[in-house]
């Protein structure tokens, strides 16, 4: 190889890893300061964009499994119907090869499209709002390096009232509100940083707070967990009870870094965000993260009465649990570290929804595979073994064992999942 040519792509791939690190300007100045042009020779802006689009999550709603990626066509289950995640390589007949930057960018932090047409939030812009423009035409130069694939995507599935797009109007005047985030001058940069990413581009209240009757966010209850796609989103504030107020910053990033700490393991949709997205992110992104979620207070509310040990539901739970659940977890609930969560003292376990809980024993579970933790344990199903009365009395034990406390597990609620689930294999 010629030695000019050497040290061009040496110093090209310095620079990129510079740029993802955060420690050089990215773009030329004509894209920091009008934000509309794109060069398709700067590798600097292209990486930047990528590791910004894996920031983002994008795949996970644009890349069927083991599809082509960003050719969309992925079903996105909401309490409204399905919406079908778009074609965003740049195909310019099927995707958006043939948008203008501006397009792009209003699409992402605007939720508008072709002549102003509104965008539904399953596509999150009232998150990505906050994303700088800088960021966005990041993530178009990236974009436009992909595959381009011929793949005519209908997004809009939702039944009649909800297909309507100017419905929309009323939605976004209720819980849109535009604008990129603004650093908080009293916090430090990494408490910045770590805001920018759960508020904005990793749109962690997509899925972890609560919604109104309309699918907007409850802020009175932001990040305090969510149930969703038959899954329960844990709560994510700092509450001691149910949130991550028992896990240390260091838990929290190897959590998100692996899929896996010292008392948990991810499964479930968090194993598929851990899988595409968080897993790849810098560890200086991931602790400014944590940072940021370990100053967000929990609520104060008090902890509910643990069922007596004498309730026959809990007589009956602790029985199964130890036959069929502590030879992996323990006669005290604390597992194996890295390898079989802790159930003793776990917020996910006290969680004020079971539904996770009741799945994953019905289902069984593998948690997630990743660089740091390749080992990917699993659990076994246990839906042909135990009926709903009894996966609601170990449950039921579990959650109020070892110093915790929560609600009983009933048998209608066994019911309920294992009737949904049912649903989803038939359809």
């Amino acid at each position: 190889m010629p030695e000019d040519v050497a040290r061009r792509i040496a110093r090209i791939a310095v620079t990129s890893l510079l740029a993802v690190s955060g420690l050089v300007a990215v773009g030329r100045a004509q894209t920091d300061v009008q934000g509309t042009s794109l060069d398709p020779q700067n590798f600097v802006q292209i990486e930047r964009g990528r590791y910004l689009a894996v920031a983002g999550d994008c795949a996970s709603c644009h890349t069927v499994p083991g599809g082509p990626p960003f050719a969309g066509g992925r079903s996105i289950e909401t309490p409204f119907g399905v919406v079908v995640g778009a074609n965003i390589t740049p195909d310019r007949e099927t995707g958006i090869g043939a948008w203008s930057d501006e397009l792009f960018v209003s699409a992402l932090r605007e939720g508008k499209g072709h002549g102003g047409s509104l965008l539904y939030p399953a596509m999150p812009y009232p998150y990505y709002t906050k994303v700088t423009e800088r960021d966005a035409l990041a993530i178009r130069a990236f974009l436009n390096t992909v595959q381009p694939v011929r793949n005519r995507v209908v997004s809009n599935q939702l039944p009649f009232p909800f297909d309507v797009r100017e419905e929309m109007k009323v939605w976004n005047a209720l819980y849109f509100k535009s604008g990129e985030f603004k650093p908080d001058a009293a916090k430090s940069a990494e408490w910045n940083r770590g805001a920018y990413l759960v508020e904005g581009l990793g749109h962690c209240g997509a899925c972890h707070t609560p919604k109104t009757t309309l699918g907007g966010d409850d802020l009175k209850q932001a990040f305090e967990g969510y149930a969703l796609q038959g899954w329960f989103a844990p709560n994510i504030t700092n509450d001691n009870e149910r949130g991550l107020g028992g896990w240390s910053v260091a838990d929290i990033v190897s959590y998100l870094k692996t899929g896996h700490n010292a008392v948990g393991a991810a499964t479930g949709i968090m194993a598929e965000e851990i899988s595409l997205s968080s897993s790849h992110m810098t560890d200086a992104d991931l602790t400014a993260i944590a940072t940021y979620l370990k100053d967000l207070p929990g609520q104060t509310n008090s902890r509910p009465e643990a069922v007596s040990a004498s309730d026959p539901a809990m007589v009956a739970g602790g029985a199964i649990y130890a036959d069929e659940c502590s030879a992996c977890h323990g006669m005290d609930g604390k597992g194996i570290p890295f390898l079989f969560p802790s159930l003793a003292g776990s917020p996910n376990v006290r969680s004020t929804d079971p539904t996770s809980l009741v799945r994953v024993l019905m289902e069984g579970a593998r948690s997630v595979a990743t660089a740091g933790e390749p080992t990917s344990p699993g659990m076994p199903s246990f839906a042909w073994k135990l009926n709903d009365a009894e996966i609601a009395a170990v449950l039921t034990y579990v959650r109020n064992s070892w110093g915790s406390s929560a609600a009983a597990v009933t048998a209608d609620q066994v019911k309920s999942v294992r009737a949904a689930m049912l649903g989803s294999v038939n359809r």
